[in-house]
């Protein structure tokens, strides 16, 4: 009996430092690549991560632009102040998607890559992963680290899922929405503010309303049923989600003739 409770307790150190090493292991790795400073804050800088923020650039209005930027810095800010995440996110995989996320977001007419029947939300994460498949270093990525950012671009808009996702996912949808509601998990109000005054936000409602009603008025099928749908009632002439709601077709395909 005693060798068997030995045995168990070896068992358990054993996982508990393969855990530990596992973890410190990831940190240390995360923390080999190479940074530069923006705002004040240390931020990742690989050669990928600078072709995310020009390409990102290349397909956002400057609003846009500076959105993705403060995301990502306050997000960075969330990895710092936050052991845990410091140590079990990869940057590059949030810096990427950070910086991707707003893609479907390009009023560019006829861009590559916005689609006709699909959320912006999934048409930034294509075009985000076709992105890091076409770059010499994406390349080399595994297929789990594409996929976190096909799903952190995918539901960054979806808190009540992305907050329960996976750490990165998690990293993600908090930064962005920090641009809306202001400082929030441990990011101080003075780091948020120096954010600000490099990439300041006056332009931001007016680009988010903008971005929005052009969603709503040129594929509103992608819009109905969503947090986007306020907007087309309210601005665009002629939207109409009357009977194109999942409740409406629930209800259509379940009721029986003569019910």
């Amino acid at each position: 009996m005693f060798s068997s409770r030995l045995q168990s307790v070896l068992l358990g150190l054993i996982t508990i430092l393969g855990f530990i090493q596992a973890s410190s292991a990831a940190g240390a790795s995360y923390a080999k690549h190479p940074t530069r400073r923006i705002a004040g804050i240390s931020v990742i800088d690989t050669p990928l991560v600078r072709a995310a923020e020009s390409f990102a650039k290349q397909h956002s209005s400057h609003a846009v632009y500076k959105h993705v930027m403060r995301s990502w810095l306050y997000g960075t800010l969330m990895l710092g102040a936050n052991e845990t995440l410091h140590r079990n996110v990869d940057p590059e995989v949030h810096a990427v998607a950070t910086l991707l996320h707003d893609l479907g977001w390009d009023t560019t007419k006829n861009s590559p890559l916005i689609s006709t029947d699909k959320r912006f939300e999934v048409d930034g994460a294509f075009a985000a992963r076709e992105f890091i498949h076409n770059h010499k270093d994406g390349k080399r990525w595994e297929d789990r680290k594409v996929q976190l950012v096909w799903d952190s671009i995918a539901l960054h808009t979806e808190r009540s899922i992305s907050f329960f996702k996976e750490l990165d996912v998690q990293v993600v949808s908090k930064g962005i929405i920090m641009d809306f509601s202001g400082p929030a998990y441990d990011v101080s109000e003075d780091d948020y503010a120096a954010v600000g005054k490099v990439f300041p936000k006056n332009d931001f409602k007016n680009a988010v309303n903008q971005s929005i009603i052009w969603l709503c008025d040129t594929k509103p099928k992608t819009t109905y049923d969503t947090w986007m749908q306020p907007f087309g009632e309210r601005y665009v002439e002629e939207y109409d989600p009357r009977g194109k709601q999942r409740i409406d077709l629930m209800f259509q395909n379940l009721t029986l003739k003569g019910q």
